[in-house]
């Protein structure tokens, strides 16, 4: 009898562990637990500051990044792979209907207003250029550096982008180009460090990346960029002079003067307000938009001192 009456017992604790094991599958709160996050890989560089110092502050917590193309970064959002994304753009409505026939309501929060940098070969003496010359090189109509620079001897122009599905191209495609195809012999790296690396040892490349991949870690004033390369001042006039050229400095962000700007967003489906939540909270928070600031970038919360920049 006594062999029997052991077996409701143990039904029991069968019960009750599958429960807690359940209930332990989301244990995270807002500042405890271990999650997975997707980052547009144009931001890893102040993500991953943004998240030593969170995770330097909240012990108990761990962020896991993972640094993918915006596409994936969506995709991941949309599989529910992640509660947190952060992207250059908002969810489409389309993806909002996904998420609602769901029940799930995602929020948008601004983090940030970033820019897309166009850089050449220090070797190179050429480094205005107007958005609309930067429209024909994207579409196949300039081909050559003579046909930006008559004087020029470079030859062949190379315009060299991240990869293929990078929130740089989508940008390019949407706001530049306005929906008109890409030339089709415009080369594609992996990441913003390959392009970088690329138009260093290539005379006649310009590479186009995310702003805070240029920082100078021996300037902390944020005047000055990566000295592998230079850095091309951009017009909205037809004809690029220097009084009319900007390069992305966080002033001439802040005020629109740069005209490659774009925002950051948090994109946010965390109904339980855990430990993503949290994260989301400090990113927007006082020392989180302070980084933001340190990075170069135009925080959304914080003030930016205006200053005069004088090019070389």
């Amino acid at each position: 009898m006594k062999r029997f009456a052991i077996f409701p017992f143990l039904i029991l604790l069968l019960l009750v562990g599958c429960k807690n094991k359940s209930r332990d599958a989301l244990t995270d709160t807002m500042t405890s637990g271990v999650i997975k996050i997707a980052v547009d890989e144009n931001f890893e560089p102040i993500i991953q500051e943004e998240i030593e110092v969170f995770e330097a502050l909240t012990p108990m917590a761990g962020i896991v990044p993972i640094y993918c193309s915006e596409v994936d970064a969506v995709n991941y959002l949309l599989k529910d792979s992640v509660r947190l994304a952060i992207t250059t753009r908002e969810l489409s409505s389309q993806e909002m209907e996904s998420f609602h026939s769901r029940k799930f309501f995602p929020r948008s929060i601004k983090l940030a207003i970033d820019g897309i940098a166009l850089i050449v070969n220090n070797q190179n003496p050429d480094s205005l250029i107007s958005v609309s010359q930067l429209e024909k090189i994207l579409t196949g109509e300039i081909t050559d550096w003579k046909e930006l620079y008559p004087a020029s001897r470079l030859g062949k122009l190379q315009l060299v982008f991240d990869n293929p599905n990078s929130s740089t191209v989508r940008f390019a495609m949407d706001s530049i180009c306005k929906g008109k195809p890409l030339y089709e012999e415009l080369k594609a790296q992996k990441t913003n460090s390959e392009v970088i690396n690329y138009v260093a040892r290539t005379p006649g490349a310009i590479g186009v990346i995310g702003v805070n991949w240029l920082g100078n870690p021996r300037d902390t004033t944020n005047l000055s960029f990566n000295d592998r390369i230079r850095v091309m001042a951009v017009s909205r006039a037809k004809i690029a002079i220097p009084e009319n050229s900007f390069k992305p400095y966080q002033a001439y962000l802040a005020t629109g003067s740069y005209p490659l700007s774009r925002n950051v967003y948090i994109l946010l489906n965390d109904p339980r307000g855990a430990l993503p939540s949290g994260l989301t909270a400090f990113l927007t928070g006082a020392r989180g938009q302070r980084i933001i600031l340190k990075s170069g970038l135009v925080p959304a919360t914080e003030p930016v001192r205006i200053v005069n920049v004088k090019d070389e």
